[in-house]
């Protein structure tokens, strides 16, 4: 991981593309936050910390898409069970990440990286897969583009180490490119039976 694009090329593509995005959606994110808040009800926004570059934690924060936890009338331990179809809908066109363009701005987050993860998984990964903390997490990343969530574990982890070692303006432009395809032909959502990605149990379960 190393050149002009590892150096700075890529937070300079990333605040300028970044900026300009967030203020291309603007009317989308300010109609997604209406529905949400009609739909789902309060907070309209999910937030969380998870480990950035270096696994330095961030507040993530993105639409809602499932029914509180609280909620008598669904299991907190079932996100089946409290996903609904307009949350469905959200996580399918990826409009719920909208909001993470403002991390991408503040330099939190990447376009392009490994998806932040929870901070639990953090004792749970190897050695090399916890490389995958050498970089900024990204909006999107090759991951996403390979299945999205209904990539196993070993090798979603994977990818974002290869995606470390390789990465590149070319590499960037083309995974951004396949998530545009991905998000408009809605693939790998989620994992066969799951409404989101099954939780990683640790390498010695995979």
């Amino acid at each position: 991981m190393t050149g002009w694009y590892a150096g700075f090329g890529k937070r300079l593509f990333d605040l300028i593309a970044g900026i300009f995005l967030f203020v291309l959606t603007l009317p989308l994110l300010a109609i997604t936050g209406f529905l949400v808040r009609i739909k789902l009800g309060r907070p309209v926004l999910f937030k969380q910390d998870r480990p950035g570059k270096d696994g330095q934690l961030f507040t993530l924060a993105k639409f809602r898409t499932m029914l509180p936890a609280t909620s008598g009338t669904v299991s907190s331990e079932d996100d089946a069970a409290r996903m609904t179809g307009f949350g469905r809908a959200l996580r399918s066109t990826s409009l719920d990440e909208l909001p993470e363009l403002y991390a991408v701005i503040k330099g939190e987050m990447s376009l392009v990286g490994p998806r932040p993860l929870l901070t639990e998984y953090l004792p749970l990964y190897s050695e090399e897969q916890a490389r995958r903390h050498e970089v900024r997490p990204g909006l999107t990343g090759l991951a996403q583009v390979s299945g999205r969530n209904a990539v196993n574990w070993p090798e979603r982890l994977a990818m974002d180490v290869w995606y470390v070692d390789n990465l590149s303006l070319k590499l960037d432009l083309s995974i951004l490119w396949r998530t545009v395809r991905a998000v408009v032909k809605r693939d790998g959502t989620s994992a066969e039976g799951q409404a989101t990605m099954a939780p990683f149990q640790g390498n010695a379960q995979e």
